[in-house]
Order: structure tokens, then C-alpha cells, then sequence
């Protein structure tokens, strides 16, 4: 693992500033609307208020949501990245911590819109995480993991496991806190969604006279390959070369900023691809 003052002290604001909203919105919101908000962090709410309901033992947030994170910060070390899963874990320490000990006052007990607002509060902490390549633990390392293993979008799986953990708490504590909380879960798994797009990959249509060089700098930049078609100008008559490659949608800028620099005169298409087999190389978080 390797540390630049630069891009690491990025990485370590973002998520700091995610683990601070992320408490803060547990505290002010899902606290006041007594929601539960899916994931580790829903199962962790969960046992807490089993715990003080039917057994009258108090269990500190912090000392649960770091003993359920255990099982994926596994999956992130040995499948996702080590720096990755090191500043998810940071992510989760200090989460946890002020949680716990963040004086923070209710905004408002409206169960609506708490379950609205404190979900897109939620979703923009989580995806803060995300920029920073990290997470907030638990549910989304595994999401990380599915999106990267099968390229597809896990977020919305990731939802149906959380709306079965929230109707585990509707059979235990009523069912207007559980549909609250699927609201609370919908709202912020969409704001997740629409931030983080490395799942998704874009293809690339590149005319060019040097094939050979813009190729070159795509395999660099990416580590994807591409394939050249050659074609006439229907305007001149002259040969051109087609490069075509599909690459992750976080790639898209600096490939494209790299590719003027190699041909300043490159006419590039770029496509949303929405489905795609094949082997498409993922490389792992750093």
C-alpha cells in the first residue's frame, strides 16, 4: 500500500466528513423517528432496542456495529483492496464513536420526514465514502464487492436485504416503523446510486490517425484493451482507424483528456452502455 499526502488526505477527509454527517444524521434523524436504517448498522439499531425492550441490557452502539462489521471487512480485505477496506474500517471507528457520544438534538420527530430527508442525508454520507474509495462497512463493502465481481449494480439488491431486515423489525415492533424505514432506506440507496458510478462503464468510439498511440493510452490509463476497425472518410476519401473500447465511467474523463493529448483531432463518441458479457478487467480499490 502506498500514501501520497495528497490524494490521501482527500480520501481521509471525505470520509471523516462522511463518518461526521453519518452520526450526526443517526442522531438528529433516525433516532427521532425511531428508524431503523438498514444494514449492519439497521441490525445494530436492532439488537440495541431487543436488548433494552425484552432483556433490559443496554449494548453501546459502537461495541455491536464494530462485532457485525467483522465478516465484511473480511470480504474487503481479501476481495475488494486493503487500503480500500483500511479506510472503510476508519470510516466504521469513527462513525461508531460519535454515535455515541455526538450531543446532537432531534430536528424533528415527523416520522415523513425524517424517513425522506434523514434517508437523503444517509445516502449522501454513504456516498462520500464512495468518492473517497471507501465505505461505511457492513451492506455496502459486500454491494463494492458484487459490483466489481459481476459488474452490475448492487445498490438495489442491497435494498431488498435491507427491506427483509426491516420486515424482521415490523413483525417484532410494528409495521408503520418498518414501512418508515424502507422510505428512510429507498431515499438514500437512490442518492447512493445517482454519486457513485465506478459499477457502471461507458463505450468509447474513437476516429483517429493514431490508432496505435490512443490504444496505447487507454491500456495505461485503464488497463483495458480495445479494438481498431479500419474505415473510410466519407467526407475526404481518406483511411481512418476506429478504436473501440469499453471502459468504468470514473475512467471516462481522464481517458478522454488523454486521448486529446495523443490526437488533438480525434472525434470520440461516448456511449452509455447499460449491459454487457464478457471478460471486463476491474481493477481492485486501492
Amino acid at each position: 500500500m502506498k500514501f501520497t499526502l495528497r490524494d490521501d488526505g482527500k480520501r481521509l477527509f471525505l470520509v471523516c466528513l462522511g463518518a461526521l454527517i453519518f452520526s450526526f444524521n443517526m442522531k438528529s434523524f433516525v433516532r427521532a423517528g425511531n428508524l431503523l436504517p438498514g444494514g449492519i448498522a439497521g441490525i445494530t439499531v436492532l439488537i440495541q432496542q431487543i436488548g433494552n425492550e425484552y432483556f433490559h441490557v443496554s449494548i453501546p452502539y459502537s461495541v455491536g456495529n464494530l462485532l457485525l462489521n467483522s465478516i465484511p471487512i473480511f470480504i474487503g480485505i481479501r476481495f475488494v483492496g486493503k487500503k480500500f477496506t483500511l479506510y472503510s474500517c476508519l470510516m466504521i471507528v469513527v462513525s461508531s464513536i460519535l454515535t455515541d457520544v455526538l450531543p446532537v438534538q432531534p430536528i424533528t420527530y415527523d416520522e415523513l420526514l425524517v424517513a425522506v430527508f434523514g434517508g437523503l442525508i444517509n445516502g449522501f454520507a454513504i456516498g462520500l465514502c464512495l468518492m473517497g474509495k471507501a465505505s461505511s462497512g457492513g451492506l455496502d463493502i459486500v454491494a463494492v464487492y458484487l459490483s466489481r465481481r459481476w459488474n452490475i449494480d448492487a445498490w438495489n439488491y442491497t435494498l431488498m436485504l435491507n427491506a427483509v431486515i426491516l420486515a424482521t423489525a415490523g413483525l417484532i415492533f410494528g409495521w408503520d416503523r418498518a414501512l418508515y424505514s424502507i422510505i428512510f432506506q429507498f431515499t438514500s440507496t437512490q442518492v447512493v446510486h445517482a454519486m457513485y458510478q465506478k459499477h457502471r462503464q461507458h463505450t468509447l468510439l474513437i476516429i483517429t490517425n493514431h490508432s496505435r498511440e490512443v490504444y496505447t493510452t487507454i491500456s495505461q490509463c485503464t488497463s483495458h484493451g480495445a479494438t481498431v476497425f479500419r474505415g473510410i472518410g466519407s467526407y475526404d476519401g481518406q483511411e481512418r482507424d476506429m478504436v473501440y473500447s469499453v471502459v468504468s465511467s470514473d475512467e471516462v474523463k481522464m481517458v478522454l483528456k488523454n486521448v486529446r493529448e495523443v490526437d488533438p483531432a480525434a472525434f470520440i463518441n461516448t456511449l452509455r452502455t447499460d449491459y454487457m458479457t464478457g471478460r471486463f478487467i476491474q481493477k481492485k480499490e486501492d
